[in-house]
């Protein structure tokens, strides 16, 4: 079986982007690099909800992101993804399946057929629910040491209480803390 998990960060007052969807307060220190650069070589299959797809999409194969930052690029533009939406008509960005219907019932079938772990990047309304559904195997969030005014929640809309426990944490230099979290069940 697949197993599923989700990657965001957020402030400390829990929001994974500002109100008009700026992610421009994440700390991005040779550390959190490093670990962008280890996640990407897992080969996950990547999942995007449409807003989160289209900002990657529209920055990743930039020649400004291969010069900033190859090696996440470079993994990013050859990874498998998968972006789930019922208004964007196609996905342009290399190795990008659409899925438009009955998601959860794809991401249930998808994790019961042999392949690679897949993973969300952003996208808290897939997030909240794949969370209400039980379909998500660990969560990791990273905490930037910072607050902002107003912002989206990670879980915005969760009806049901997701009890976690604790798998493990770490202290990057810039202050931010990842913690992962597994179902408590």
């Amino acid at each position: 079986m697949r197993k599923l998990s989700i990657f965001n960060f957020t402030t400390l007052n829990g929001f994974y982007k500002g109100p008009n969807e700026e992610i421009n307060w994440h700390k991005h220190g040779e550390e959190e690099k490093q670990y962008s650069i280890e996640g990407i070589k897992t080969g996950n299959t990547l999942l995007f909800g449409r807003i989160t797809y289209q900002m990657m999409a529209s920055f990743w194969p930039t020649p400004m992101a291969l010069q900033n930052d190859p090696i996440v690029a470079e993994g990013m533009n050859k990874a498998e993804k998968i972006v789930f939406s019922r208004t964007l008509e196609k996905a342009e960005w290399n190795n990008t399946r659409l899925i438009k219907e009955n998601i959860v019932e794809e991401i249930k079938k998808l994790k019961q057929t042999p392949g690679k772990d897949m993973t969300i990047l952003g996208s808290g309304s897939i997030v909240t629910l794949f969370a209400e559904y039980g379909l998500i195997d660990e969560y990791e969030i990273m905490i930037d040491p910072v607050a902002i005014g107003d912002g989206t929640p990670i879980f915005k809309g969760i009806r049901n209480k997701l009890d976690l426990k604790l798998a493990s944490t770490r202290t990057f230099k810039s202050g931010s803390v990842l913690l992962c979290y597994q179902s408590a069940e």
